[in-house]
């Protein structure tokens, strides 16, 4: 007996009992698998089949294309002699708009597991597809990780012609195109690469898709596979790819001439080229003020030096460099400290990982008792680890103000890196004082500065420096000022001049 594979690889007979078998030996007595069998214009010398999955399938328009082959069709005007082909029953007799021909067997079953109905007529060596997808959808809603408190409340969600929806809504821009592709050789998941035709960077899409199609994955489950086996530094824990579950982020992404990547199945998009100053930034500083959004992107980027050195600035101050504390705060610290039992890098380092394992079970624990939990938790072992005389206090308010500084970046991804990044600061000034914590942070550095998302630098527009991006990237200046795209889009113009807005010189009567 031929393999599934070989199978596959055969066309379409006019014999349906054939087509029949070939199916179901291509795709087992599934239990979900139905074989509707009908006479074709009412007539028992045409037998047909139709054939769906159950529960992929929208039960009305698997109705509609019966009764369009059983009905509809005796209403027409068939020559006797001569049977209709494919092609005529697709054009007369289909009222779905998504309907074609298929003459193989892997174009029928790929359908059928799409969600398609198939449709057999003895004597024909074709068959019908009827685009019939109809399973159970998430309803739009807010994304959770990326709240807001002024803008859209609409997220992606896990249907990616819903996703694409949401763009076509933002952007009605014939340039807008949507270039699909399929990815995975068991999943078989439907990818779109979205981008603006004039302003996207030569050859970037053309980079893009060539990496999308480097992919030979059995699965793709979530766009985080895809993003894993196209990023520019694999094992850097920067991310040269950005993820969003905001539609207004990809837009805002795609008319600076950047490429979104929409995978199906999952409501997280993949935006590139990525630079590390977008994770600083938020949707809420362009809907407010210009004047609030520079102030609250600031502060971000005063959270973000918190939640990276303060931990090893103080064990390095602690531990070498005593001399550079104040005598009233030393002392303060030492009075804490006379009863801990272990040095201050191994106390910092238990208060940080434990720190950790109570965020990661808040967030693995079920939702209604994941937060009391966390809460209570740190402040009850907090506060007992504090009278036991195991961690000093203020290496708690150390621990507690760097995570709540790591809170405070938009992107959770790019916190899980700063969260890594802690720890080899961490024993870098433990070990070795100012000297370590020196070398390290400058080996960070070097490493941002080598990394490169797909072509361009990562730390730009600050190196290489470019004075005319500065204007969006650690202030956030008036939108009238914002009158040209970063660097390396292709049509930098965005609008015209002389948009700042002015009172005028004679009041009206």
């Amino acid at each position: 007996m031929p393999s599934v594979q070989q199978l596959m690889q055969e066309a379409i007979v006019p014999n349906v009992a054939d087509n029949a078998a070939a199916l179901e030996a291509i795709l087992g007595n599934s239990a979900d698998l139905v074989m509707r069998d009908f006479s074709f214009c009412a007539n028992p010398a045409s037998p047909g089949i139709c054939v769906y999955l159950d529960g992929m399938a929208d039960g009305a328009i698997v109705d509609a294309v019966l009764k369009a082959l059983l009905i509809h069709a005796s209403e027409l005007s068939w020559n006797p002699e001569q049977l209709p082909t494919a092609e005529m029953l697709r054009t007369h007799l289909m009222f779905n708009a998504a309907a074609k021909t298929c003459g193989s067997l892997q174009e029928a079953v790929f359908g059928i597991l799409s969600g398609d109905t198939l449709v057999f007529v003895e004597g024909l060596d074709q068959a019908v597809l009827v685009s019939s997808k109809g399973w159970k959808e998430r309803s739009v809603e807010e994304p959770s990780a990326e709240n807001n408190v002024r803008g859209p409340r609409d997220g992606f969600t896990e249907s990616i012609r819903t996703n694409t929806a949401h763009i076509r809504r933002r952007i009605k821009d014939p340039e807008l195109r949507i270039d699909s592709t399929v990815i995975g050789t068991r999943t078989r998941t439907d990818v779109s690469v979205l981008y603006i035709r004039d302003l996207v960077k030569p050859g970037l899409v053309e980079e893009v898709k060539r990496r999308l199609d480097s992919i030979r994955l059995d699965a793709i489950l979530e766009s985080g596979f895809i993003e894993e086996m196209i990023d520019d530094a694999p094992f850097s824990p920067f991310n040269t790819v950005q993820s969003t579950e905001r539609p207004d982020k990809v837009a805002s992404a795609l008319l600076e001439g950047r490429v979104a990547i929409l995978t199906d199945n999952t409501p997280v998009a993949l935006i590139v080229p990525t630079f590390f100053w977008q994770f600083m930034q938020a949707p809420d500083d362009y809907y407010h003020r210009y004047w609030v959004g520079t102030f609250f992107r600031i502060v971000r980027y005063f959270a973000f030096l918190i939640s990276l050195i303060l931990p090893s600035t103080y064990v390095m101050l602690v531990s070498f460099h005593h001399e550079m504390i104040p005598t009233s705060l030393a002392l303060t610290i030492a009075s804490g400290r006379e009863v801990v039992p272990f040095p201050v890098l191994l106390e910092a380092l238990l208060m940080e990982l434990a720190f950790e394992l109570m965020r990661e079970a808040g967030l693995r624990m079920p939702k209604p008792i994941g937060q009391a939990v966390s809460i209570v938790g740190s402040l009850i072992i907090g506060q007992a680890a504090v009278q036991a005389g195991l961690v000093s206090p203020f290496m708690v308010i150390i621990v507690a103000i760097t995570g709540i500084s790591s809170f405070a970046i938009p992107s959770y991804s790019s916190s899980l890196a700063l969260r890594i990044f802690r720890f080899p600061l961490l024993l870098a000034s433990g070990s070795l004082g100012l000297l370590g914590f020196a070398t390290m942070f400058f080996l960070l550095l070097l490493h941002a500065l080598s990394i490169r998302s797909f072509g361009e630098p990562y730390l730009a527009p600050l190196s290489p420096f470019r004075p005319r991006d500065q204007r969006d990237m650690m202030l956030r200046m008036p939108l009238w000022m914002l009158d040209d795209r970063p660097g390396f889009a292709q049509n930098r113009h965005r609008m015209a001049s002389g948009q700042q807005p002015k009172p005028p010189k004679e009041q009206p009567e």
